[in-house]
């Protein structure tokens, strides 16, 4: 069973090859911790006055008992996703860390 993945881009359209490569980086946190349950991820810029200053990233990953979240700002997508899914591996690991207590 997988988790459920839902992208959301707030005030444009993120592409089909960037979907695939935020599924693809968060599929991949399933192998440290198969009870994800659901993760939601929403995109955003971050403009200043009419110039797109960063693009932001937001992870929210839903396990039992707990809900995760991520938000890392960089220059591309790609690198902010790369960003995000490190530190929600750090968040997991920690969990499970205190599950084994």
């Amino acid at each position: 069973m997988s988790m459920k993945i839902q992208i959301q881009s707030v005030h444009f359209h993120a592409d089909q090859s960037l979907k695939e490569f935020i599924n693809k980086k968060l599929s991949k946190l399933e192998t440290f911790y198969d009870k994800i349950i659901d993760s939601d991820v929403v995109l955003s810029l971050e403009q200043l006055n009419t110039q797109v200053k960063d693009k932001v990233v937001v992870i929210k990953a839903n396990i039992p008992g707990n809900t995760l979240i991520a938000k890392e700002k960089s220059k591309k997508f790609e690198e902010a996703v790369d960003l995000a899914v490190d530190s929600l591996r750090r968040q997991i690991d920690k969990v499970k860390t205190k599950n084994k207590a």
